[in-house]
């Protein structure tokens, strides 16, 4: 990913992503903030509202919009300032979103994009709509997402080694049971024939 400098944006500009909502998205998103109002995760109490099933909280849905300004248009490095936000249908777990940002005001002086934003399901209905100003980074910013952690890496790497241990290990147990089968107990009298 390239940041993008305001020298290199103009106004027409646009960037999206595009992302299938899943039940462990609103789920991981509700344990991450403590939004646990049950029209997100409670399928019993949500059938009983409007929505008949559980709704994405719109921060989650606004939170993709963040994704395309951080990742696209302006990019690594950018500062989001604002954002104002109208929440016009629910979106719900296997909707597609598409969000979007388009540069609608370049203002070179201040280093300043104002920037329409909207989020559409696979219907092409608007879901959230509103407007964000942006402060993109003054110089290039070159960044490579690292891997998620090298914890993981290592542990991945490592996992044949644990799972031969664990393989010693059971060996290990069998043998001990077949030789305490086997060995006569001190102090017991052998069984006549």
């Amino acid at each position: 990913m390239i940041g993008i400098t305001i020298e290199s944006i103009a106004v027409g500009d646009s960037a999206q992503i595009t992302r299938r909502v899943t039940d462990g998205d609103i789920a991981e998103f509700v344990d991450a903030v403590g939004d646990h109002n049950p029209v997100h995760a409670d399928r019993e109490y949500a059938a009983s509202t409007v929505f008949k099933e559980p709704i994405a909280p719109g921060i989650w849905t606004a939170g993709l919009i963040s994704a395309v300004i951080g990742t696209r248009l302006p990019g690594p490095g950018a500062i989001y300032l604002s954002q104002d936000l109208k929440f016009l249908k629910p979106v719900k777990a296997g909707d597609s979103i598409s969000a979007r940002v388009e540069v609608l005001e370049v203002n070179r002086e201040k280093n300043r994009i104002r920037l329409r934003t909207v989020c559409t399901n696979q219907r092409a209905e608007d879901v959230l709509t509103g407007e964000a100003v942006v402060m993109p980074s003054r110089t290039p910013v070159h960044y490579t997402r690292p891997v998620e952690s090298m914890g993981a890496m290592a542990l991945w790497t490592l996992q044949p080694l644990a799972w031969m241990a664990q393989g010693a290990a059971i060996w290990g147990m069998l043998g001990l049971s077949a030789l305490a089968v086997a060995a006569p107990v001190a102090g017991a009298r052998p069984r006549p024939q």
